[in-house]
């Protein structure tokens, strides 16, 4: 899976509790937009159409507070293209989660100290904790899989293979097969086999909690779903647990051989 600063656009599909993910609330939205000003956060905001994107900070809001405030950029080639978006998909972070939120067509506003940039509060916020979300992500050089068998109450007349993306004791993450395979919250699948490397293979029972869309740098699109485990046994939490360890040890030692 894409790490956290590698994605432009998260976007949650379905969840057992969207509460957990999305503030709707106007008063909650709000509140958090001035937090974000208060922190001096640093948001990235990508401008649709097209590719381009520029570091900017949430001023604050209108004096409405109807409206988000974006500083502007020191060019004015980049303003001019601020001012043509049809959607900005802001991302930062505000006490390690990852918050995003997409504004409007925005408005240009002139002041001392340059251009800012007004646009209609977000009727929703998306907020992810890293240690529910980004997991360890299992290494790009080691396939790492899950099968689920047939299952005719889902319609799954064969064994699908997928591929994990993060994994955890608690659950894991796969890549959604672009045919052939609808999942949705709640689902449970009995029987299934996760494929670690260097060990037997875990049989597991798989209950569907949420699917996102992810959206990367260079475009590409991939669907995500989130499982939680039900009933795993210890022997199988523990050969986890171990993958986790070793790889978070590979990952350390890489990193300290970078420096």
């Amino acid at each position: 899976m894409a790490t956290d600063d590698k994605l432009t656009r998260v976007e949650l599909l379905q969840a057992d509790d969207e509460s957990r993910y999305l503030l709707r609330d106007p008063l909650e939205i709000a509140h958090l937009i001035r937090m974000l000003a208060a922190e001096r956060a640093l948001v990235t905001a990508y401008l649709a159409p097209g590719s381009q994107s520029l570091l900017t900070m949430v001023l604050g809001l209108t004096s409405g507070e109807d409206a988000v405030l974006l500083d502007g950029s020191t060019s004015e080639a980049i303003n001019r293209q601020v001012e043509l978006a049809e959607r900005i998909t802001c991302i930062t972070h505000l006490d390690k989660v990852r918050v995003q939120f997409s504004l409007g067509t925005p408005s240009r506003q002139t002041t001392g100290n340059g251009a800012v940039f007004s646009a209609a509060l977000p009727t929703e916020v998306l907020r992810l904790q890293r240690r529910e979300f980004f997991r360890l992500n299992t290494p790009v050089a080691q396939t790492v899989l899950c099968s689920i068998p047939p299952d005719t109450r889902h319609g799954i007349g064969r064994r699908v293979e997928m591929r994990i993306l993060d994994i955890s004791t608690g659950g894991i993450a796969v890549a959604v097969p672009p045919s052939g395979l609808a999942l949705v919250p709640g689902m449970s699948f009995d029987g299934c086999q996760l494929k670690l490397p260097a060990s037997e293979p875990i049989s597991a029972q798989l209950t569907v909690r949420n699917l996102f869309r992810l959206v990367t740098r260079n475009g590409t699109e991939m669907l995500r779903a989130g499982c939680q485990f039900t009933g795993l046994p210890p022997q199988a939490e523990g050969m986890i647990q171990r993958y986790i360890m070793k790889n978070e040890k590979q990952r350390s030692a890489l990193a300290r051989s970078r420096h």
